[in-house]
């Protein structure tokens, strides 16, 4: 018997027209014109939204200040950028596409995420791009990044997604979850840019290449953003609850979910669990898959990060998990996350 999915899509496919013209064999002139056209909507919609980020250098420093990318996500003047690009600044200097020039002030630095909230200071309405949903991208996807490489401004560069929920190691050496890599373009000066969906959303803000090698690029999730600038608006930092585990996005097997119940096709697998932490106390181990918590679902590693925040600190907290095949339930007691 045909798969409900495979039946699903035969009974929705579009009727052939005989009559109608086919592309010759190896004419690739009208994809060439669906991905160009794709990619200018991108760079047309989100582009306005882009800008270089200036920050000045310490007093009686003799190195210049720094520069990066950012992206405008409220009208009323907030950017999203890397923690990295501000170096611990209180002020900078947004620099516009239509060649004007702003005061910003740091509303929030997340070194953890490596995300910065900027907020203009002066009185203007600005262009902005829309925050889209990190979860529903899959690899082979087109992405788009734009950004100030090498301080070329509004360069934009283009690929696919080529791996979802990887880990990197912030500069504070926390390890950031549920990065995007991607092999679009990415050099100095991208940092804090925007990857763009061909839905012209913003999907993650790029956030480092690995020097010498062509083509591995990563960027912060946007679902991992939304949550740092809610944390930042709410509470002038992300605080954060600590158990004390590395964890991977995995997808679960449909007979697994079905057999268990389970509320969405993807958990969160433990990679390794800290010596006398939260989690290991609370029982824990490498290989379980966590898949809610106090019962709320968890498809993602941006799910635990959102689930963990600030008021969970001290409070025992249900876990349910995956362990050799079937469901058990954990206690967990979060701590707060040191900071640094």
């Amino acid at each position: 018997m045909l798969d409900d999915r495979v039946r699903f899509l035969l009974d929705d496919s579009p009727t052939v027209d005989s009559a109608a013209p086919h592309p010759s064999p190896g004419d690739d002139q009208p994809l060439l014109d669906a991905y160009s056209a794709a990619l200018t909507r991108v760079v047309d919609t989100v582009g306005p939204a882009v800008v270089r980020v200036e920050t000045p250098g310490g007093s009686g420093q003799r190195r210049r200040g720094g520069m990066g990318s950012g992206v405008v996500i409220s009208p009323d003047g907030l950017v999203l950028t890397n923690s990295h690009v501000v170096q611990g600044a209180r002020a900078v200097r947004l620099a516009l596409p239509d060649t004007r020039s702003v005061e910003a002030r740091v509303a929030g630095d997340d070194p953890d995420s490596d995300l910065a909230l900027l907020r203009v200071t002066d009185n203007v309405t600005l262009p902005a791009a829309r925050l889209g949903d990190s979860k529903v991208l899959r690899r082979g996807q087109l992405v788009v990044a734009i950004g100030n490489p090498l301080g070329f401004e509004s360069t934009v560069t283009a690929g696919i997604v080529s791996a979802l929920g990887r880990s990197l190691r912030s500069s504070s050496g926390r390890l950031i979850d549920d990065v995007i890599q991607t092999d679009a373009s990415l050099n100095p000066g991208n940092s804090g840019g925007p990857l763009v969906s061909s839905r012209g959303e913003v999907v993650g803000i790029n956030t480092a290449m690995i020097a010498g090698v062509q083509g591995i690029c990563f960027a912060v999730a946007s679902n991992t953003a939304n949550h740092v600038v809610s944390e930042i608006i709410r509470h002038g930092r992300v605080r954060r609850a600590f158990i004390g585990i590395a964890v991977q996005t995995i997808p679960l097997p449909r007979r697994l979910v079905l057999s268990l119940g389970l509320k969405g096709p993807r958990g969160v697998a433990v990679s390794s669990v800290e010596p006398d932490s939260p989690a290991s106390r609370g029982g824990l181990k490498t290989g379980m898959i966590i898949v809610s918590l106090d019962g709320q679902p968890v498809t993602g590693s941006d799910d635990l990060l959102r689930l963990l925040g600030g008021s969970r600190i001290g409070i025992s907290t249900p876990v349910t998990v995956v362990d050799s095949g079937a469901l058990r339930e954990l206690a967990v007691v979060p701590v707060e996350r040191p900071a640094g």
